[in-house]
């Protein structure tokens, strides 16, 4: 224990310092990247609120991405700017990681308030993850880029966003597990700040193993990343993502595709 107390949480232990430090730098990057998307960027609305709310999850890490990947640096460039494929892959991986780890941690939150057993609580978590993904931040938002129907919107999202849950989960379940379940077991309450920092720490794990998954969806057309309000239609999914779907399992180019472009990245 150290000599530092706050009001409600009392004295405080080292990895308690540490978790409320990260946790008021995420609160000032965050403020940072709404600040200038919403007031200084052209990117789609829906991004906004993306980059927001994940940059509350991961801190500085995400004020940092916004910067490099999202952020216009001169008027009039947004366009061009987001070009490259790594920057649409970091706009489509946001667009997911908003809504699937906010549904994941709200999940996880009401669970652990209730007091369900772990294995209920993931299992809660995948559904209501997948869930608010796909209901809000996929089909709910972006339905006027595909027509205005939220019914065609939402099956158009089904596979992309199912392709990329998956990995948001495969990183997400073992990372709350381990630091969740491990010395600390206050970590296991949100009535701790360990709590959060571990919560916080696990959407970034998601999201290193949902980059290339979303790298790849955009770059075989089943996914956009990042558009502009100067030029609508340039994010979200296109109109023909279940018929490029057919047509890569068809041709059965769904897995040499995605191992071609890995080894893209990776080099």
């Amino acid at each position: 224990m150290t000599e530092i107390a706050v009001p409600l949480l009392g004295r405080l232990a080292w990895v308690d310092v540490v978790a409320l430090v990260w946790l008021g730098i995420a609160l000032v990057s965050a403020g940072y990247v709404a600040w200038d998307a919403f007031f200084h960027n052209p990117e789609l609305t829906v991004m906004k609120w993306g980059w927001l709310l994940v940059t509350l999850y991961i801190g500085p890490l995400g004020a940092g991405l916004y910067v490099l990947s999202c952020k216009e640096p001169r008027p009039r460039t947004h366009e061009r700017f987001i070009t490259p494929l790594w920057r649409q892959g970091v706009g489509s991986t946001i667009h997911c990681m908003a809504g699937d780890a906010t549904g994941i941690v709200l999940a996880a939150t009401a669970t652990a308030l209730i007091g369900f057993p772990m294995w209920m609580d993931l299992v809660i978590e995948y559904a209501f993850g997948f869930a608010f993904g796909l209901l809000i931040f996929q089909a709910l938002f972006m339905k006027d880029m595909m027509g205005g129907s939220y019914r065609e919107a939402l099956r158009m999202s089904l596979v992309p966003e199912w392709l990329s849950m998956n990995m948001v989960m495969a990183g997400m379940i073992p990372s709350m597990v381990l630091l969740m379940m491990g010395q600390d077991m206050r970590a296991m309450h949100p009535s701790n700040v360990v709590y959060w920092a571990a919560m916080s720490a696990s959407v970034i794990v998601g999201f290193v193993l949902a980059y290339p998954v979303n790298v790849w969806l955009v770059a075989v057309g089943l996914k956009h990343g990042m558009g502009t309000e100067r030029a609508l239609g340039k994010g979200g999914h296109g109109k023909g993502v279940e018929q490029r779907w057919r047509e890569l399992v068809r041709r059965r180019r769904v897995g040499r595709v995605f191992e071609e472009l890995v080894e893209k990245v990776s080099a």
